[in-house]
């Protein structure tokens, strides 16, 4: 991906990096925490109902708003605002902040820099770009330390959601091909890939009463992964998903 190839105005940053801060002592403290359009991703919900000690499907139903989104053949995830005055977060204390805030969603981690990812492997990785991105109401820009964006991304432990977008990137490029099969909205094949996504407790569940983790005959290793984290049980939630879309 060539620099030309990026929007007018857009310029990747490169090593001399930015100067920001997100604090109390900024005057615009928490006022991007109203009023958000926040599309949660699978690995969002997974660390954000931990978070809460609660199951993905109860979250789904108190936070989460089921909307069309950029991809026409599969829905979205949206955070629900509270119905109040401002349209606050949910997960938002006006005394302390970020109630969530160590799993807070990588939209959150990643302000003010936005992503984007080259997906031709060069050497066998993905090539990744961060833009700086400015708000009006923003006032953090030009205040506290110089970054690096590597520096930026291990300060708010961006890898491991990183790593999971990148997975769910696939997903969503194997979902926008409409694989379905003329069952549209809400067919059985689409109802199964939401669970997988988005409601990994179910997703356990299924595993278990179908037996899927014999019949795929991995390794104890990973076998032991998937039945007791999450992460793992939505990485292996992927691959079988793309193996039965591909055989359907």
């Amino acid at each position: 991906m060539e620099n030309q190839q990026f929007p007018e105005g857009m310029e990747p940053l490169g090593e001399e990096g930015f100067t920001f801060a997100c604090n109390p002592e900024v005057p615009c403290y928490t006022r991007c925490c109203h009023r958000l359009e926040l599309q949660l991703y699978p690995y969002d919900i997974i660390r954000l109902k931990n978070r809460l000690k609660i199951g993905s499907e109860e979250f789904l139903e108190n936070y989460a708003a089921v909307v069309q989104g950029a991809n026409p053949f599969f829905p979205s995830v949206m955070l629900r605002m509270r119905p109040e005055d401002g349209y606050p977060c949910p997960f938002l204390d006006p005394a302390s902040g970020c109630t969530v805030y160590r799993d807070r969603p990588s939209a959150c981690r990643t302000y003010p820099l936005e992503r984007a990812v080259d997906r031709r492997r060069q050497q066998g990785r993905n090539r990744d770009f961060y833009f700086l991105v400015r708000h009006d109401y923003c006032q953090g820009h030009g205040r506290g330390r110089q970054w690096t964006v590597p520096e930026w991304l291990a300060d708010q432990q961006l890898l491991p959601y990183n790593a999971m977008a990148d997975r769910w990137a696939e997903m969503d490029t194997l979902f926008a091909a409409n694989p379905w099969q003329g069952e549209g909205a809400a067919g059985p094949r689409q109802l199964l890939a939401f669970m997988v996504c988005y409601n990994i407790d179910r997703f356990r569940a299924y595993v278990r009463e179908h037996d899927l983790l014999r019949r795929q005959r991995l390794d104890k290793a990973r076998r032991r992964a998937i039945e007791m984290d999450d992460e793992a049980l939505l990485s292996f939630g992927f691959d079988w998903l793309r193996q039965v879309l591909s055989n359907s």
